[in-house]
């Protein structure tokens, strides 16, 4: 299959990396630096070189902020059976956008960020594929998510954003809320240590990907049981309430069982 990429990034290069071997990829960045140490792949800085290669699908790997932008940018020079993807963490107006083109279209979520996954060992990992995809798009990544020994769910595109918002921005709210009171340490003890880990590789996350995560409209309710449990929890050590601490430490043991 000719496969067009978007996007020579972290998920971009990973994705031609993983393809190349078993299909024809050409990997298209505007920017020529970032395309320096790519391999077995042809490599596009015009996005006019598209249209020769004639994709048969093609994988938007660019960052949220610029998804539907680089979309736009190749539109005219795909041919009109490509079959448009994304990979996109955030899927706020890609529904949108896909019933515009009136384009054949599979939207997935590779659960996995580069920051702290493992590439080399993906099987602890998941995977999303929204239901409203394309079905021959749908075949292709299932195939491609289960050669990664990925986990597979099928959600609409509202049960992947309810989902993102608990399995995203509970952890994401945590650890700024977390690192926003942080002072320095001159000898951090373990626990501290790794949380100042997760928190140092969740703000090199792009700002404008932590913003949508976070402005997700199922965010707020997420947010509001933080608020309370953490106001149950303030309430508890002013009153030094030993039997109502130990209940609340029974049920978090539970939670994480």
């Amino acid at each position: 299959m000719k496969i067009q990429i978007l996007g020579a990034g972290k998920m971009g290069s990973f994705f031609a990396d993983v393809l190349s071997f078993e299909h024809e990829v050409a990997l298209f960045d505007p920017d020529p630096q970032r395309l320096r140490f790519t391999y077995n792949c042809v490599r596009m800085s015009d996005p006019k070189e598209i249209a020769d290669f004639k994709p048969e699908i093609l994988i938007n790997a660019a960052t949220v902020k610029h998804t539907i932008a680089a979309f736009k940018t190749v539109l005219p020079y795909l041919p009109e059976n490509c079959i448009l993807s994304d990979i996109a963490s955030v899927k706020t107006g890609l529904e949108a956008f896909y019933k515009e083109t009136g384009r054949p279209f599979v939207s997935t979520h590779p659960m996995f960020g580069p920051t702290f996954a493992s590439l080399s060992d993906l099987s602890t990992q998941n995977a999303i594929i929204i239901s409203e995809s394309n079905h021959m798009g749908k075949v292709f990544f299932k195939d491609l998510y289960s050669t990664l020994k990925l986990r597979i769910f099928e959600y609409t595109f509202d049960e992947h954003d309810e989902t993102i918002a608990y399995s995203l921005s509970i952890p994401f709210a945590s650890t700024l809320v977390f690192a926003s009171v942080m002072k320095h340490q001159e000898a951090p003890g373990t626990t501290f240590k790794k949380h100042m880990t997760i928190a140092q590789g969740l703000l090199s996350e792009d700002d404008y990907l932590l913003t949508e995560i976070l402005f997700n409209p199922y965010t707020p309710e997420q947010v509001e049981q933080i608020r309370k449990e953490l106001a149950h929890l303030l309430k508890i050590i002013e009153l030094k309430d030993y039997s109502a601490m130990k209940a609340f430490l029974q049920k978090v043991r539970k939670n994480i069982e």
